[in-house]
């Protein structure tokens, strides 16, 4: 039904067109339109965040996962070597692994590689050195590598016995050392053992670290001597010295060398000259310690200052690198009365303390060994020299770790 109060106004009756309102009646909604109209553009805009948000979560997502992918994927090596890490920045370390094969050298993972090693810094440098790479290692094994693994130790042996000369030798052929060092080595300075270093020391610290090394422990070893068994006879640690050199080279027997040294220390008490082969030895080797040929009975008569069997009392230096057995036996020396011994033919040596003992030692040597008279041992005789017949010798080689020199000893008194 139709409102008829619509269009009549009480003053005058004329027409009105508005809306009659009471107090029950909403506000004016004129404005309504406009207002959602902002709702509608601002729910536009926060759909169109929203929608940039997630996409931008999508990106970050695969963007992560495409990094992960690089940094852990197995790495372009095909089999474990071991490599040089140079030293430098982290251009050169990098581009040196990539040069080798370790790293890919794809722009995208150089890039991964270099951004994680930044976030990563906190954890360590790099460190050059020579690395043993395993096959396939991805970005992160090669980067924990250079932070925390161990660089490859090579090793350097001395064996007891060596000259200076060998020993120079030997550290000079090693590829993995550096530098050079000194014309000559003092004979008898290098303490015997087995070496470790990295790729690249210098030889002449290592050289200083065995010389170390042989000074502790000839100092402990002197400190420690048996001062009885040595009074009178060895005064000072380089005559220790020298006497274990000697021993060193006269057997590689753990079990004889404390009597060989009993044997020279008695004869210094008697004043009798050592008369030992490996002094002669080394001083016609010049150093060396062998010769290519068996020591004759005319060897015995060149003079040299190691030459025992011209010269009374200890040489003034050693003839080689004595291990520490060899210097725990002269500053130790077994109990005994001998004064002779010669190679047994069985890889030792038989001892006497008495001149017929003694060359009833050296016919069972002749039986052993059937020598030509031109290099038997010689029998003792009582006057002190040999027999002209023969030199007091046997064939001597160089002693190896593990094998046993002939040797005849010291002849008659």
């Amino acid at each position: 039904m139709a409102n008829p109060l619509r269009g009549f106004s009480p003053e005058g009756g004329q027409a009105y067109h508005g809306v009659m309102q009471d107090d029950s009646t909403p506000p004016n909604t004129a404005m309504l339109p406009r207002h959602s109209r902002w709702v509608r553009v601002l729910k536009t805009i926060v759909v169109s965040l929203l929608g940039l948000v997630a996409l931008a979560a999508i990106a970050l997502g695969v963007g992560y996962q495409l990094v992960q992918d690089s940094f852990l994927r197995p790495g372009p090596l095909p089999a474990a070597r071991a490599l040089v890490v140079p030293k430098g920045n982290y251009d050169q370390v990098i581009g040196s692994l990539e040069q080798q094969g370790v790293l890919s050298s794809k722009r995208f993972d150089d890039a991964v590689f270099r951004f994680l090693m930044a976030r990563t810094r906190s954890q360590g440098p790099l460190r050059a050195g020579e690395y043993l790479f395993p096959a396939h290692a991805s970005a992160q094994k090669v980067l924990d590598i250079l932070r925390h693994g161990k660089p490859i130790l090579h090793r350097l042996t001395i064996p007891e016995g060596w000259t200076s000369r060998r020993i120079r030798a030997a550290m000079m052929d090693d590829s993995a050392l550096s530098g050079t060092l000194p014309p000559t080595i003092a004979e008898g300075s290098v303490q015997p053992q087995t070496y470790s270093f990295e790729r690249g020391m210098n030889r002449t610290a290592l050289l200083h670290l065995m010389q170390r090394q042989m000074k502790r422990r000839l100092a402990t070893t002197w400190q420690n001597r048996d001062q009885g068994a040595l009074a009178g006879l060895v005064t000072t640690p380089q005559q220790l010295l020298v006497l274990a050199s000697l021993v060193e080279r006269e057997t590689a027997t753990p079990a004889e060398r404390p009597k060989i040294a009993r044997v020279f220390l008695n004869r210094l008490k008697l004043d009798m000259p050592l008369q030992t082969d490996p002094g002669t030895i080394y001083d016609l080797s010049g150093g060396v310690g062998t010769l290519p040929r068996p020591l004759t009975r005319a060897d015995l008569k060149v003079p040299g200052p190691h030459n025992t069997y011209l010269n009374h009392g200890i040489p003034e230096s050693p003839i080689s690198a004595p291990g520490r057995a060899a210097l725990e036996a002269v500053a130790h020396p077994a109990q005994g009365d001998w004064l002779y011994f010669v190679a047994s033919g069985q890889g030792g040596h038989n001892f006497a303390t008495t001149l017929s003992d003694h060359n009833h030692n050296v016919q069972h040597w002749h039986s052993s060994q059937n020598p030509t008279p031109d290099r038997a041992p010689a029998q003792a005789t009582p006057s002190g020299q040999a027999p002209q017949a023969a030199a007091p010798t046997a064939p001597q080689t160089a002693p190896q770790p593990a094998t046993t020199a002939p040797s005849t000893g010291p002849a008659a008194p």
